[in-house]
């Protein structure tokens, strides 16, 4: 091998290892990681965005899964376990947000099915109503953990018993990634989407 093959190889090796450990995406102030560790598994964050209300921030999103898919009906397909990590950029009431998540399911799940996400909608109502008020930094996961079922965290803390329907997960989904989201934009980024 010549020397210059040797360093070509070993450019070419130092790229891929500076690629495998790049630093965190940052989102107005917010890092992203690039993967997390979730009920044993290792997901990779499939994307991520800024949801705005007119011209103002109010909170990153980020998707993690397994591996990558590039529409809806992949995510809620993909096995195992999946996240959705919202942090504040902005101080809110969580009873607020809470009523818009609810509406959110409303507007982008079937009708047929909300007779059974009934009782998980009103354990979120109660997990936000509990909060008050989300602050600028706060950050809350919706987590799927296969044979336990959805799990709401704030600040990191578990709240209640996981709902344990898949459809309600994929009901919570469809506020970012349904057919009506919250942001168009922002589902573009979940999905890896952006440009």
């Amino acid at each position: 091998m010549s020397r210059l093959t040797r360093w070509i190889a070993l450019g070419a090796l130092a790229t891929a290892l500076a690629g495998a450990h790049a630093a965190p995406l940052d989102l107005a102030g917010v890092k992203i990681d690039d993967a997390i560790e979730l009920g044993g598994s290792k997901l990779q964050l499939n994307g991520a965005g800024i949801r705005f209300k007119a011209v103002f921030k109010v909170y990153t999103a980020s998707l993690y899964l397994g591996k990558k898919s590039g529409t809806t009906d992949e995510v809620l397909a993909a096995p195992g376990a999946k996240r959705m990590s919202i942090t504040m950029l902005r101080d809110i009431d969580a009873n607020e947000l809470g009523k818009l998540f609810t509406r959110g399911v409303e507007d982008n799940s079937p009708k047929s099915e909300m007779a059974q996400l009934i009782p998980g909608l009103l354990r979120m109502s109660q997990v936000f109503s509990d909060q008050k008020n989300l602050k600028a930094g706060d950050t809350f996961n919706v987590d799927w953990v296969p044979g336990k079922g959805t799990v709401i965290s704030v600040k990191g803390v578990p709240q209640g018993e996981p709902v344990k329907e898949q459809a309600f997960f994929n009901a919570l989904m469809r506020i970012w990634l349904g057919p009506s989201p919250a942001d168009y934009k922002l589902k573009d980024a979940l999905l890896g989407n952006a440009s």
